[in-house]
C-alpha cells in the first residue's frame, strides 16, 4: 500500500485555521510579523510581499500579496499593480529556473463567488506546472502529491528570490 503524507495541511483539512469571520486578516497578519521563515516570507517589497502558499497546489505554489488591504485591482494603486507584475516576472524566472517547469499558472480571485479563499485581501497565485500534473490523483481522488515539504521550498525561493 502507498501513503502520501502532507502533514503541513492537518490544519486546514480539521479547520485549525482562522475561520473566515474572526475579524482577522490572515494577508494582514503575514504582512505585519517579523517571522519571515515562520510565516514563509519568501520576498518583501515596498508595497508587497511573495508568500509560500501554505496549502500549495503545487511544490514552489507561491503568493504575491499588497500589505494594503483591498479586495479588488481597481482598489490598488498603480504603484502595487506595478511591483505586482514585477514580482510575477521575477517569480516566472525563478521557478523555471529552480523546479525546471515548462509551464506556471497566474492567477486573481477576485471575490468569494469567483473562488477566492481570502476574498477581503486581493492576491496573485503563481504556480509551476508540468505536463501530466493533473493526474487521477488530482482529477478525481482530489489528492495532491507535493515531492517537497514547504521548508525545503521556502529555503530554495528565497536562495534565489532577489539577494
Amino acid at each position: 500500500m502507498d501513503f502520501l503524507w502532507s502533514p503541513w495541511r492537518y490544519a486546514y483539512v480539521t479547520g485549525q485555521t482562522a475561520p473566515a469571520d474572526s475579524g482577522r486578516c490572515v494577508f494582514c497578519e503575514i504582512g505585519s510579523t517579523s517571522e519571515d521563515d515562520t510565516a514563509g516570507i519568501v520576498f518583501r517589497g515596498r508595497h508587497t510581499f511573495v508568500v509560500l502558499n501554505q496549502f500549495p497546489y503545487t511544490s514552489g505554489h507561491l503568493m504575491i500579496v499588497p500589505y494594503a488591504h483591498v479586495a479588488t485591482l481597481e482598489q490598488c494603486s498603480d504603484a502595487i499593480l506595478a511591483e505586482t507584475m514585477r514580482l510575477a516576472r521575477r517569480a516566472e524566472i525563478n521557478l523555471r529556473e529552480l523546479y525546471r517547469c515548462p509551464g506556471l499558472n497566474l492567477g486573481w480571485n477576485i471575490g468569494e463567488c469567483a473562488g477566492a479563499g481570502v476574498a477581503a485581501h486581493i492576491h496573485l497565485h503563481v504556480l509551476p506546472r508540468w505536463p501530466g500534473d493533473a493526474s487521477f490523483l488530482t482529477s478525481i481522488g482530489e489528492t495532491r502529491v507535493l515531492p517537497e515539504d514547504l521548508a525545503t521550498s521556502l529555503a530554495k525561493m528565497k536562495s534565489v528570490f532577489w539577494n
